[in-house]
């Protein structure tokens, strides 16, 4: 159940939205399920000689009797109420018990105050109410309705417990905040995919992911098209900003500005300068890999798996503060990677970031906690400029997301521990973009190395086979298993023609990072070997398999044979694999 608490200037216009039609036709039979007094409360959808102008008056009164300069200027409260999908329609009855149990919580009208505000609640639809109150009691008072959002919430989750409904997560009061129904029902009318305040969100986080200072901040949001506007002191101090989109305007033609503070709690000027401090960068971060192999983008994202994975200690230690600070960074990262990332993962990694950006603020706070290597590497992915979809630059992109996964686990269960249920489910829900992102990114390299392990000599797949058998005993019957145990054998080759050890670079990329969340094992070890012995992430170069591993003129089956792998993908044979040579 969800309320959504905002207040305006227009009793009518909103009574008139109520009871009308709707906007796709979607309001059936409007109708009062409870008011402050049913008898004074005319229903224009029951009694056909009620008016919208008749309740509107009823309502105002109290607001009316005052002198025009203790008039509130957004006198109107309204909260829709909404179940959640999945949840059985209410009785009007039970919706008028919602509504005065919500009065009651948020102050507007407690139990047995005859000087209250006055209310009502409307219902033209199976699943929600609206409620529409005037901020002025009968005494001529202001209700005391400090925090009512958060009471509301509270109030909603006893209502689910008693009702058997599905229970939504608790609120903090860390969450952003939600566009207006008034927002969202201009973006309706203009053809806007969202309203601008969550667009504005997106682009403002973008722009702040790896600024070395705040004037590449304010640069950034300009090069982004927003308009920007600073608050600027008499001693000539930047104080704040508000940000507008371009053709956003009011009734007056004036551009509907939303300051920092209000696109984010933690976009505000000084939480911004606090950040950049805290995170302080190089203007030019170094990139990973020899910069002839590939481009700035590969290396940058190669170089950022790399700090990934360290972050991924720190959500696993025992300092929150730290892990607090390493969440920040991460979003960071995320925000960096969805605006450079190629067509065919933007709009999963977009979304990804959209939603992570929940599980980056909590009241845990990230006091002189270190993360710059997390911002560093998302200016390092940012300057490195758009990926590429193909390549040594896909190969990183999904180098890069199979750690992010992981990463994202981590949140979900540091968040979890804590009892922060929105965060953790935010980052559930980016876990699943991420995957779904990284299947994307991973196909075409990871093909291309199955069809190259898959050629490899029979004895040297069996060698690998060992190899796999004495770092992961328990678990090595069924990665032999995995779509991915081609592409892993294909890798410890090339890193044995390179020069390394198999067996210790595997050990390596095992004991670098935990392997229980992931979902595929061998993928995961894949790109670890790929990170560690600093191989390419895309394909095997020609010379590598002209070495004596490769037989590419006789291919070997994908699935090993019952002689080469036994008691694996569901044969029986007691022969095992020769000794390791």
């Amino acid at each position: 159940m969800v309320p959504d608490i905002s207040t305006g200037s227009r009793t009518y216009g909103l009574l008139a939205y109520l009871y009308g039609p709707g906007r796709r036709d979607e309001h059936t039979d409007p109708h009062i399920v409870a008011a402050w007094s049913p008898e004074l409360a005319p229903d224009p959808g029951r009694d056909p000689a009620a008016t919208l102008k008749q309740l509107t008056d009823r309502l105002d009164l109290p607001v009316l009797a005052l002198p025009k300069d203790r008039r509130p200027a957004r006198h109107v409260w309204h909260c829709p109420v909404r179940t959640a999908p999945g949840d059985r329609h209410l009785t009007d009855t039970e919706w008028g018990e919602v509504a005065r149990r919500l009065v009651h919580a948020t102050g507007i009208a407690e139990d047995g105050d005859d000087k209250a505000c006055r209310w009502i609640a409307v219902r033209h639809a199976d699943d929600h109410i609206h409620i529409v109150a005037t901020l002025k009691r009968e005494d001529g008072r202001s209700p005391r309705r400090h925090e009512d959002g958060i009471r509301a919430q509270a109030e909603c989750r006893k209502i689910e417990r008693a009702w058997g409904l599905q229970i939504l997560n608790q609120g903090d009061g860390t969450a952003a905040r939600r566009p207006t129904s008034a927002e969202r029902s201009k973006a309706e009318r203009t053809g806007r995919a969202e309203p601008p305040r969550e667009t504005l969100r997106e682009q403002v986080r973008q722009a702040l992911a790896g600024a070395a200072d705040e004037d590449e901040f304010f640069s950034r949001l300009t090069e982004a098209g927003l308009r920007l506007e600073k608050r600027i002191a008499p001693s000539g101090d930047t104080i704040g900003y508000k940000v507008a989109l371009p053709g956003d305007r009011n009734r007056d033609g004036q551009p509907i500005w939303f300051p920092g503070s209000k696109v984010a709690p933690d976009l505000s000027l000084p939480k911004i300068r606090q950040r950049l401090e805290a995170g302080a960068i190089d203007n030019e971060p170094a990139l990973a890999g020899p910069v002839h192999q590939s481009s700035r983008p590969a290396r940058a994202r190669r170089g950022a798996t790399h700090t990934a994975e360290q972050a991924l200690t720190t959500l696993a230690g025992d300092d929150d503060g730290d892990a607090a600070a390493q969440l920040v960074g991460v979003g960071e990262l995320l925000d960096a990677v969805a605006q450079t990332a190629p067509g065919s993962t933007r709009k999963e990694l977009s979304e990804a970031a959209r939603t992570f950006e929940r599980a980056t603020r909590s009241h845990v706070r990230a006091e002189r906690a270190d993360y710059r290597a997390l911002r560093s590497a998302a200016r390092g992915i940012v300057r490195a400029g758009n990926a590429l979809g193909k390549g040594e630059d896909g190969g990183t992109t999904a180098m890069l997301l199979s750690t992010m996964v992981l990463v994202t686990i981590a949140a979900v269960r540091w968040h979890s521990a804590r009892g922060h249920a929105q965060q953790a489910a935010a980052a559930r829900q980016a876990v699943q973009h991420l995957r779904a992102a990284y299947r994307t990114a991973a196909a075409t390299p990871l093909n291309t190395m199955r069809a190259q392990g898959r050629q490899l000599r029979a004895p040297v797949r069996d060698r690998y086979a060992h190899t796999l058998e004495g770092a992961l005993p328990t678990q090595a019957d069924h990665l032999l298993c995995e779509p991915g145990w081609d592409a892993l054998a294909a890798t410890l080759a090339q890193a044995e023609h390179k020069g390394h050890d198999p067996e210790a670079l595997l050990q390596n990329a095992i004991e670098s990072r935990e392997l229980d969340t992931a979902d595929n094992v061998t993928d995961v070890l894949v790109w670890r070997l790929r990170r560690i012995g600093e191989l390419p992430a895309a394909s095997i170069p020609a010379r590598a398999r002209t070495s004596p591993g490769w037989h590419p003129t006789q291919p070997q089956a994908a699935k090993p044979t019952t002689t080469e792998y036994p008691n694996r993908r569901g044969t029986n044979s007691s022969r095992r694999p020769g000794p390791l040579r």
